[in-house]
């Protein structure tokens, strides 16, 4: 059993207002980017990027083991949709991790998104693995594993998956051309010298960069802050009106950016069409939250982990399902 330290303070937050978290930034804007518009252009982009899509292969969702509770949609609105997104770094020899976890809850009258990140940390039970950080799960049984992980330990359905190869993600710096962002800490990495302030990232410079960890005063949460600003440029300048006012250079970063993506093959170009324009989005309405962690203690191996706080998470589950998760989130949002 992992022993909560005392001196630490709960993680309880679900508003994390400075937290763009890395696939949600990714999938929310390619998608609203490929189908929120009409005529020739949109659907050239929209091709492009259906084209350049990967689906399958390595992407799949298991059937829950597990009765899910019937509910009903509330009066006038569809049913809701989950999504599972995983950031996953991958190196040659290596099998891959799963480097951002979240799950994306679009309500059914497709008003509101909430995300959801889970902590690499998390101590969870994994589906015939026992307990192990969250993160662990893809290692074991990659996407399948993953999904499965999320569904039992919620009770949920999930409906789709999409996982974004960070590296290949990360490397489209050079196709926009690099980036400018405000670098938080100094640091140096492999010889390579980042100073604190305004610096200019492109190619492996900008890989070099996203990779510290042990060189950053908060080990692997200034490492998730550094993808994140990364990540953030790259689509901030993708999404610019200089480069969407450049038909050839935009559907083509936007097919770069597909390339990078792996989906279930149910996410069908029909699918992705029909969710886009049935959106109802404004800019205030995508929330984002933390699965509810009540502190953080040591594993049986030694390991470092995040206590999940086990009856929040129920009653998260059943937001989740119940599409209620506007009720879950304004009574925790200030904690």
């Amino acid at each position: 059993m992992a022993d909560e330290t005392p001196e630490a303070a709960p993680r309880r937050a679900l508003k994390r207002k400075r937290r763009w978290w890395i696939p949600v930034v990714i999938v929310l804007a390619v998608l609203l980017a490929a189908g929120g518009g009409i005529g020739l252009y949109a659907w050239s982009v929209s091709k492009k990027f259906g084209d350049s899509l990967n689906r399958g292969g390595e992407v799949t969702l298991p059937e829950p083991t597990f009765t899910i509770p019937t509910t009903t949609p509330k009066p006038g609105s569809k049913a809701a949709v989950n999504f599972v997104l995983l950031g996953v770094d991958k190196r040659e020899g290596d099998v891959g991790r799963s480097d951002s976890l979240m799950i994306a809850h679009l309500s059914g009258d497709r008003k509101s998104a909430y995300l959801i990140s889970f902590p690499r940390d998390m101590w969870v039970p994994l589906p015939g693995r026992g307990h192990d950080k969250i993160n662990a799960a893809y290692a074991y049984g990659g996407t399948a594993l993953t999904v499965q992980t999320l569904q039992e330990l919620l009770q949920i359905k999930v409906d789709h998956a999409a996982m974004i190869d960070m590296e290949g993600f990360l490397a489209l710096t050079d196709a926009v051309g690099g980036i400018t962002i405000d670098n938080p800490d100094a640091f140096t990495i492999d010889g390579e010298r980042f100073d604190k302030g305004e610096i200019e990232l492109e190619g492996e410079r900008a890989l070099l960069f996203v990779r510290a960890r042990k060189q950053l005063p908060n080990g692997d949460l200034d490492r998730a802050r550094n993808q994140r600003l990364v990540l953030q440029g790259i689509i901030s300048k993708g999404l610019s009106p200089a480069m969407i006012s450049n038909p050839s250079a935009f559907s083509g970063f936007m097919g770069k950016v597909a390339a990078t993506m792996t989906v279930d093959e149910g996410l069908t170009d029909d699918v992705i069409r029909d969710l886009v324009l049935s959106l109802r989005l404004g800019s205030d309405d995508v929330q984002q939250m933390q699965a509810p962690i009540k502190g953080f203690g040591t594993a049986p191996t030694g390991a470092s982990i995040d206590v999940v706080d086990e009856e929040r998470l129920a009653e998260l589950g059943t937001a989740i399902r119940e599409d209620t998760v506007d009720e879950y989130y304004k009574r925790y949002e200030d904690e």
